[in-house]
């Protein structure tokens, strides 16, 4: 699959693999610090090391994540996020079987409980450095036809500027961007 197609996460197992907030924070740290062990990750975490090794392997089962075999050795594994498509998508709630409905609430719901949080932290990021932290909010009027289009090159656009780690140059930062419509029908 090219990098810039879009990918439905529709596996309901593959969704509960990044369901969890312990999983989703140990992508995030692989994301952007790099590779890591579970005894690291436990650390940064507060986590023992044999919950961190668990949900390694739940992550790995599933194809998030892969262990670097030339950097482990004996009992000491490395791990790193594996070449996903950077354009991953959720399936619409009808395109889900009724019994997996709730893991995609699940997932949302973490994934907006973390938004919030990011949320939280932006006016003092933006007090620290305004050049590194940026906003922007507005209102627009479309069809769903309109709506779509705008989404994919949105999208597009993203994937046009953001790199991988090893791909960016020595000034770039991990960021943290998204973006969410919703009807403002109040």
């Amino acid at each position: 699959m090219k990098d810039d197609e879009p990918f439905v996460l529709d596996d309901p197992d593959r969704l509960k693999a990044l369901a969890h907030p312990m999983r989703r924070r140990m992508l995030t740290h692989l994301n952007i610090h790099g590779p890591a062990t579970s005894t690291t990750l436990g650390e940064l975490l507060g986590a023992k090391t044999g919950t961190t090794s668990y949900h390694l392997r739940q992550l790995e089962k599933y194809g998030f994540i892969e262990e670097i075999p030339e950097r482990s050795s004996g009992r000491e594994r490395w791990w790193r996020r594996a070449e996903i498509p950077r354009d991953m998508r959720l399936p619409k709630p009808d395109d889900v079987a009724p019994e997996n409905r709730a893991v995609l609430a699940e997932f949302h719901r973490i994934g907006f409980e973390e938004d919030r949080a990011l949320l939280d932290r932006f006016p003092a990021a933006y007090r620290a450095d305004p050049d590194w932290a940026r906003g922007s909010r507005g209102m627009a009027r479309m069809t769903k036809q309109e709506l779509n289009e705008f989404h994919d090159e949105y999208v597009a656009l993203l994937l046009k500027y953001s790199r991988r780690a090893e791909d960016a140059p020595p000034d770039a930062r991990p960021l943290y961007v998204r973006f969410f419509t919703l009807p403002a029908d109040d």
